[in-house]
């Protein structure tokens, strides 16, 4: 017969055997016992952490005609071949690559069919996020009300993406993470049933490279046993598993506190030239640092330390470490885990990392751009506490005249604008200007703006034309630079200019104003020329239907008519 992998041959095969999910094997067990089996369940969780496992427990459990107590026998025929895989009413299904609605609509089909050979017809449906919308839906119902003789489970890592009108026709168990511990408890198990030897720290290095998942342990703990030479030894696991050792660790930690940068560069170009990962090594260095801090704080929760085993080196390490010191330490190895994400070149910033962490001025420099930002955020301070003060001294008093008054304020003006606006011909353009030569233009700004050179359009973008006679137009601008840098630009002018001509038929004088100067312009010239508004806007409005009809009704002294 081939050979097996650890993590199949020692797949579990009653509940006991599952490692670390007594919260799930427990209830199913009593449910076993009560009678009460559900028509569906939902099994969630990271990988390898049992999922697939229970769900063919739970089928043989539930079909086992000689079940002792809430557990199957294991040597009847219906366990056997629910083992193998060859009993028809167990079926097992892999919704990554039967994830349309047409599967399942034949599941739909089949289930009213009583079983074959066994009590309850089974149907393990694994990764079921994987399942379109569609297949959801077609599921949605049979998984509601499905015959008394099926049940179905659904196993999945990611039940954030199953739509919740699913999950609440199930009961739902979470799977979570196998502590290392138990992971390198059940691994000394089986090497013990094989008769290999082994160091226990490998065992607690794999179970810590495993991340909770007993079938990556197995697999691990398969490669080292291939590769080891009749005993596993912490280096097998180191090279398998490709973290760095506890030891160079350690002395990595040393140079960085004796401030060796010779030492510590030596180190890490041990490290990588042993094959190591830049990213895996930042990431040792993180969990190893964080487990210094916590054993730091609290010496009694070794169990949990993540990445070491406390020994003598790590206690002294330990402490001389300052807590603010690790802080810092871990601060630069995370964002320098985030550089790495979008770098070609991992290993020069984790040699300037190195570097950096064994300066003597490294902490003293974090220090001083926060001292340097607080120096800065002071000196603003009492300047603006200076300023106002200033204000409050030099501000008009209750005596000044009102003509001292009238000079600051014309002087504030005077240094407001910096672009003084033609106001005679403005009012010259006010006093001619027609709706109908301003509504000409307006509907060929468009086009005007087209064929001007981009960087002369970008000049025009917040500006408008707000008045033209046959003689000129006047172009607000919202702001004042901006309509300085158009007015006293030639070529601009020039250009502008034969384009009004063309869509005018005659010259027409363009005359730049910024916004705040035109409204001042616009309602002095609106209050000295109130009669000759009023003759233009009859003008303008002359022939127009609808307003001669409101005159008629309510008559001319009563109507006002604005634009």
């Amino acid at each position: 017969m081939p050979y097996q992998a650890l993590y199949r041959v020692w797949r579990p095969q009653i509940f006991e055997d599952v490692v670390g999910q007594q919260h799930v094997t427990k209830t199913l067990q009593n449910a076993l016992l009560q009678q009460k089996i559900s028509h569906a369940y939902l099994f969630t969780g990271p990988r390898g952490t049992g999922k697939t496992s229970a769900a063919k427990i739970l089928a043989k459990a539930v079909n086992c005609p000689n079940r002792e107590a809430a557990e199957p026998c294991n040597e009847c025929s219906i366990c056997k071949s629910i083992t193998d895989g060859s009993n028809p009413d167990v079926i097992e299904i892999d919704a990554a690559s039967n994830n349309g609605v047409e599967e399942i609509r034949d599941i739909r089909d089949k289930v009213k069919y009583t079983p074959n050979m066994s009590t309850f017809k089974v149907y393990i449906i694994d990764e079921v996020h994987m399942l379109s919308i569609g297949a959801f839906n077609a599921l949605l119902k049979t998984l509601e009300e499905p015959p008394k003789h099926v049940i179905f489970i659904l196993a999945t890592t990611e039940p954030h993406k199953i739509p919740l009108t699913i999950i609440s026709r199930c009961q739902r168990f979470d799977f979570k993470r196998i502590s290392p511990p138990k992971i390198a408890e059940h691994m000394g198990s089986i090497i013990n049933d094989y008769g290999y030897e082994y160091d226990q720290q490998a065992l607690e290095l794999i179970a810590r490279a495993s991340d909770g998942g007993m079938r990556d342990a197995l697999s691990l703990l398969d490669q080292t046993i291939s590769f080891s030479q009749g005993r596993i030894s912490i280096e097998d696991a180191l090279v398998i598993t490709g973290s760095v050792s506890q030891q160079i660790l350690h002395q990595i930690a040393g140079s960085i506190l004796e401030k060796n940068p010779q030492a510590a560069l030596t180190f890490l170009h041990t490290l990588l030239g042993e094959g190591k990962d830049p990213v895996r090594i930042i990431e040792d260095m993180i969990q190893y640092f964080r487990d210094i801090l916590v054993y730091k704080n609290s010496p009694g929760t070794q169990d949990f330390l993540e990445r070491v085993i406390v020994d003598e080196d790590f206690q002294r390490l330990a402490e001389q470490f300052d807590s603010d010191e690790i802080y810092e330490i871990i601060n630069r190895f995370n964002q320098v885990q985030q550089e790495m994400k979008w770098t070609n070149h991992p290993k020069i910033i984790l040699e300037v990392c190195f570097v950096q962490l064994c300066q003597a001025n490294f902490r003293n420099q974090q220090a001083a751009v926060s001292s340097d930002l607080i120096t800065q955020l002071q000196e603003k301070i009492a300047y603006l506490e200076d300023q106002i003060q200033q204000l409050q001294v030099q501000g008009i008093s209750e005596g000044q005249t009102s003509e001292e008054s009238n000079n600051k304020q014309k002087q504030t003006k005077t240094v407001k604008h910096t672009f003084k606006a033609p106001v005679g011909k403005i009012e010259n353009v006010l006093a001619n200007a027609t709706k109908q030569n301003l509504q000409q233009i307006k509907n060929n700004w468009g086009s005007i703006l087209e064929n001007l050179k981009k960087s002369h359009a970008a000049l025009l973008n917040d500006a408008e034309p707000v008045a033209a006679s046959s003689q000129g137009c006047v172009i607000k601008f919202k702001y004042e630079i901006h309509c300085q840098m158009a007015i006293n630009n030639g070529e601009f002018i020039s250009t502008l200019t034969s384009l009004f001509q063309k869509v005018t038929g005659h010259p027409i004088e363009v005359i730049g104003v910024p916004e705040n100067q035109w409204l001042e312009i616009r309602q002095s010239f609106l209050n000295e020329h109130r009669d000759l508004v009023k003759d233009q806007k009859k003008s303008d409005n002359s022939g127009d239907p609808l307003i001669d009809e409101a005159i008629k009704l309510f008559g001319e002294d009563l109507l006002e008519i604005r634009d």
